[in-house]
């Protein structure tokens, strides 16, 4: 719509949950869908190297510190109205030991600087955080060693110029910390617009959690790509109910103002009640 290009971004860095075919699989339902990306698949496995050396550059300005805490010591915390857990500091003014206890290393957490959150959010609620009592601060290296999803989704769109994120709703509260480190990075955040989640004939979200069968069983039920680009975009209040159309053709009919409105005004759907 603006003539930009999309990227494709494949999260793999979680290794123990990666599951085998996985990659190739969501590559088979873009493409089944018509859904072609700019360039090359990049893959934050590959990247390491890059979210290692701005760890360490976070650690050296003293904007990281140790923390112990466990999931355990951490699960009286309430986050009420579905709200993440907010990390209330434990561990923040204490010595900056990094070493291993009982054969445990800590996780490393983002100091995060006080005051309020801003960012320029297109679609969903207004891009405003209190960073201290609602977002706290995160970890950007797990216990594992595993970096952090924080991390390495706000070096990926620093490093890769991105000036647009269009994403599922549940991840508006993801927004904050990775604005502020970005802006710690000395970057300028890209413009987020989040918008509603798919969901079932109860009202539930779909998810691979719970065994959502997305695109496949959308075929095994005898639909093909016109149909459920056409029912995708029906959902969210883009074309008349029924419409069967190409990501193409869908692309060639939206204008951002009119999408922008379709999708403040629409609750989550499903494909079918």
């Amino acid at each position: 719509m603006a003539g930009g290009e999309w990227l494709l971004r494949l999260d793999d860095l979680d290794t123990p949950r990666n599951r085998s075919g996985a990659d190739d699989a969501i590559l088979a339902d873009l493409a089944w869908l018509g859904l072609d990306w700019d360039g090359p698949v990049r893959r934050q496995s590959e990247r390491r190297g890059l979210y290692a050396s701005v760890l360490s550059a976070l650690r050296r300005a003293g904007w990281l510190y140790p923390c112990r805490c466990s999931r355990r010591m951490l699960a009286d915390i309430s986050a009420p109205h579905g709200a993440p857990v907010v990390y209330p500091g434990t561990c923040r003014g204490r010595a900056l030991d990094w070493a291993a206890e009982a054969g445990r290393l800590p996780s490393w957490r983002l100091q995060l600087p006080a005051g309020p959150i801003r960012w320029h959010e297109c679609f969903g609620p207004p891009g405003r955080l209190d960073g201290a009592r609602q977002v706290g601060d995160v970890i950007l290296r797990r216990a594992d060693g595993l970096i952090a999803y924080h991390l390495a989704t706000a070096v990926d769109e620093l490093s890769c110029g991105i000036t647009d994120v269009v994403r599922g709703l549940d991840l508006w509260w993801a927004t904050a910390p990775q604005v502020a480190l970005i802006r710690l990075l000395a970057g300028e955040p890209p413009r987020y617009g989040h918008v509603p989640l798919m969901a079932d004939a109860g009202g539930q979200r779909l998810s691979k959690r719970d065994g959502s069968g997305g695109v496949a069983a959308l075929r095994r039920q005898g639909l093909d790509a016109a149909a459920v680009v056409g029912a995708l975009a029906a959902s969210a209040g883009l074309v008349p109910a029924g419409s069967r159309l190409s990501a193409s053709e869908l692309l060639e009919q939206l204008q951002p103002a009119g999408f922008g409105l379709a999708l403040q005004t629409r609750p989550p759907r499903t494909l079918h009640s």
